[in-house]
């Protein structure tokens, strides 16, 4: 059995089974399928997220594996990725319980509460209104450095996300043009692979996820480049293939999601600088 809880935590559970509290926790279900369940709670006037992992079973293990996925059999993984985030200096949730028990895959029992983001918005919420009124391009030019800070941290240090997309960055909800030294937080870290060095298809796979996801918004080449000298300076000189790779997985995706041909901007900066 593996179990760590904050103070705060240790005193709400003092004498009692974490697991059993765990489990009997209520609140607003976001998701509930595969022996997920998540849901938003509150304690004491403050928000909380449970993840509960109650055991995929065999058939569900055996999916994943014969479509070459690694399956998601806890809630240690997003654990462990953001106490790694963490001290690599990337902004994300803040766990203040987590326990695991069993040892049989298919039927183990694990949770984790994290601090509810409070007062945030995602990026794919912030960005659209974007297509009827531009930002600053001090604005975006400082949120795509960010990103590409972000990712090149992540993946230096041997991290893909597996599911790197707009939607799952958070900024303050604050009204105010994204700045310099302002916090962006990457969550939905259950799928996350850390190794000590990134392959390079998880890589790619990262990367265009993360382009997909802003194809309706309006991006320039200079943006991509301005992503590309933060993110890899090397890809600017000659290293075609990786983005040959990333702008056919991003079209891909999107003409998969939306049934149509993505932008013709877009389309426009592929086919002039990706041969």
């Amino acid at each position: 059995m593996k179990l760590f809880l904050d103070t705060r935590w240790q005193q709400y559970w003092q004498g009692k089974d974490p697991f059993a509290e765990a489990r009997a926790l209520q609140g607003d279900v976001y998701r509930s399928k595969e022996g997920r369940r998540t849901l938003r709670f509150e304690r004491d006037g403050r928000g909380y997220f449970l993840k509960l992992h109650e055991g995929v079973g065999w058939g569900e293990i055996a999916k994943n594996l014969l479509q070459l996925r690694a399956p998601v059999l806890g809630a240690a993984n997003e654990y462990h990725a953001c106490l790694r985030l963490k001290s690599l200096g990337i902004d994300t949730m803040t766990p203040v319980a987590f326990g695991q028990c069993g040892i049989n895959p298919a039927t183990q029992l694990s949770f984790l509460v994290t601090e509810e983001l409070a007062g945030t918005i995602s990026l794919e919420d912030y960005c659209r209104p974007w297509g009827e009124q531009k930002p600053s391009l001090r604005e975006k030019r400082t949120l795509v450095r960010k990103l590409a800070t972000i990712s090149k941290t992540l993946h230096e240090n041997g991290i893909n996300h597996r599911d790197y997309y707009l939607c799952h960055f958070l900024r303050a909800d604050d009204g105010k043009p994204f700045a310099s030294g302002d916090r962006l937080y990457l969550i939905d870290l259950h799928r996350v692979q850390m190794r000590a060095r990134t392959p390079r298809r998880w890589l790619v796979k990262d990367i265009a996820g993360l382009f997909y996801s802003a194809f309706d918004l309006p991006l320039t080449r200079r943006d991509i480049l301005c992503f590309l000298a933060q993110y890899r300076r090397d890809w600017l000189h000659g290293q075609a293939g990786e983005l040959r790779e990333i702008a056919q997985r991003a079209v891909a995706l999107y003409r998969k999601d939306f049934g149509r041909e993505p932008p013709a901007h877009i389309l426009s900066i592929i086919q002039r600088d990706v041969p």
